[in-house]
């Protein structure tokens, strides 16, 4: 399937939002996946991935998760640098800004000729917990949600007793959570908290840990695991197919 990209800068509560859009070129309509990247924006693994995605009969957005916070267009470098100024944006950014950022997405696509009016979300790192985050949205029809961070440290500013974990027992679509057993940023202790809570709210999950590290999606540095990384395109596809399809 041929796909094609576009840019688009979508107007939100809090500024400017550049989002990519990558999507088949037929005239076909499509659902949704938007797709939340790590704390650098949208690097080029996190296009690959985006690609990926949008070659299986997906509309793709990957939205710059920080555009109040830097310049349109930052990306910011896998190095000490880069990861410093994304975590500082992450520790800045409330929850709640994120929110107001994915309505303003669903508000667009679902406008689009070649929507078909089913949004999910994905995401990796602080992706996932946005991805996590956004099916708290009821617009959201299912998450797929890669080694989510922060969820179970309640680490991300917002309005008390807002946080993504307490949350979530308004999440009423399907979910998958990813974990690497072998990921320093989710302990297992951290990982038994979201799944117990996950249990006890009696939310609709899948749950998956698998013999990783941290990133293990990325296409660059040491940590990537290339055979998870297609099992993972396998398992996301065809569960956004079975929930995002009319």
């Amino acid at each position: 399937m041929l796909i094609q990209r576009q840019v688009n800068d979508l107007s939100t509560p809090t500024g400017i939002m550049r989002t990519s859009i990558y999507r088949p070129v037929d005239d076909k309509k499509y659902p949704t996946i938007i797709f939340y990247s790590e704390i650098f924006q949208e690097t080029t693994p996190i296009t690959r991935s985006a690609q990926i995605l949008a070659g299986h009969g997906f509309v793709v957005l990957v939205p710059e998760v920080f555009h109040e916070l830097n310049p349109i267009g930052t990306v910011l470098a896998y190095d000490d640098a880069g990861k410093d100024k994304g975590n500082a944006d992450k520790f800045t950014k409330p929850l709640e800004d994120h929110d107001t950022d994915t309505q303003a997405m669903i508000d667009f696509v679902t406008s689009q000729s070649y929507s078909n009016g089913q949004v999910g979300a994905m995401g990796v790192c602080i992706g996932g917990h946005l991805a996590f985050r956004a099916a708290l949205n009821k617009n959201i029809g299912a998450s797929f949600c890669l080694y989510p961070t922060d969820i179970h440290s309640n680490t991300l500013p917002c309005v008390e007793g807002n946080d993504s974990l307490t949350q979530s027992k308004n999440i009423s679509g399907p979910m998958v959570l990813v974990f690497g057993k072998q990921d320093p940023h989710v302990t297992p202790e951290g990982r038994d908290l979201i799944r117990t809570t996950l249990y006890t709210n009696e939310n609709d999950f899948s749950w998956h840990e698998v013999n990783a590290q941290h990133a293990f999606m990325r296409d660059e540095g040491d940590r990537y695991d290339a055979a998870l990384a297609l099992q993972m395109y396998k398992m996301s596809v065809e569960f956004f197919q079975s929930h995002l399809t009319n």
